[in-house]
């Protein structure tokens, strides 16, 4: 059964596996930022709830989509 081995951890693997982890994070914390300024300038909390909903929409389509 081939899906049940571990994968063998390369030279190279381990390098990519951070460098993605990194663009994850640097994506999130980018959209937090831009969130966080926004609410700074609207002072509105209807737009700032509408804000979070989009933002977890996008977050969640770069970190599951295909």
């Amino acid at each position: 059964m081939a899906f049940l081995r571990r994968r063998q951890a390369g030279p190279g693997c381990h390098a990519t596996d951070k460098m993605n982890m990194k663009k994850i994070i640097g994506l999130a914390a980018l959209f937090i930022a831009i969130g966080m300024l926004i609410m700074l300038l609207t002072h509105n909390r209807l737009v700032g709830l509408i804000i979070v909903a989009l933002l977890l929409f996008v977050g969640y389509n770069c970190v599951c989509g295909d």
